[in-house]
C-alpha cells in the first residue's frame, strides 16, 4: 500500500471542526499507525534529502519534522505558535481559514543565515501557515528550498498563495 493510500485509509474526517463548515482531516491515526508513520516519513524524507535543516510547524509538523530529520541525520527546528517561546523571538502574523495566528522562532541559539531549510507540516489548506513559516525563516536569513506536507486540500488554493515556493504533498484531497 502506498503512503497516499495509507493516508486516505487512516485519516479521520471530522465535520464542523474547529468551526462550522470546516471539514477537518485528523492525521492522528496516520501518525499512530507504524506503517502510516513510516510510509509518510519515507516519502517526505526522499523529497527533502538535500536540506541542511528540517523545520516542523507547531504542532503536528513537529512529529513529522522530527521523524524526517532523524531519518536523514539532520537537525530539526520547531517553528512555534505565538507565545510559546521565551524572548527574544522573531514573529510572523498570518490569517487562517478560521481566524488569525502567529508563528515564532528564537532570535538566539540557532544560526539560520545561509542554511538550506525545508518546511514540513501536516496540512496545506489556505497556505497562511506555510507562507508565515517561509517568511519567518527567510527573515532569519535561511534559504527555504521547498515545503512538504502530508495532505493538501487543493480546493482551498494554498499552493497558489505560497508560490513560487515548491510544495510536495503526499496526498491531495
Amino acid at each position: 500500500m502506498t503512503a497516499a493510500d495509507l493516508i486516505a485509509t487512516l485519516t479521520r474526517q471530522v465535520a464542523d471542526f474547529p468551526s462550522p463548515g470546516i471539514q477537518f482531516k485528523d492525521l492522528t491515526p496516520v501518525f499512530a499507525d507504524p506503517r502510516g508513520l513510516a510510509a509518510v516519513t519515507d516519502e517526505i524524507a526522499a523529497i527533502v534529502s538535500g536540506a541542511d535543516l528540517i523545520a516542523g510547524i507547531d504542532a503536528r509538523g513537529f512529529l513529522l519534522g522530527g521523524a524526517v530529520a532523524a531519518r536523514l541525520g539532520k537537525g530539526v527546528l520547531a517553528i512555534r505558535k505565538g507565545g510559546k517561546l521565551p524572548p527574544p523571538v522573531r514573529t510572523e502574523h498570518y490569517q487562517l481559514e478560521y481566524g488569525t495566528a502567529s508563528l515564532e522562532l528564537p532570535r538566539d541559539g540557532v544560526e539560520l543565515t545561509g542554511r538550506s531549510v525545508v518546511i514540513v507540516d501536516d496540512v496545506l489548506a489556505t497556505g497562511g501557515t506555510l507562507l508565515a513559516a517561509h517568511r519567518l525563516l527567510e527573515h532569519a536569513g535561511a534559504h527555504v528550498t521547498t515545503a512538504a506536507v502530508v495532505i493538501e486540500l487543493a480546493a482551498l488554493g494554498g499552493r497558489d498563495l505560497i508560490a513560487p515556493l515548491p510544495v510536495h504533498s503526499v496526498k491531495v484531497f
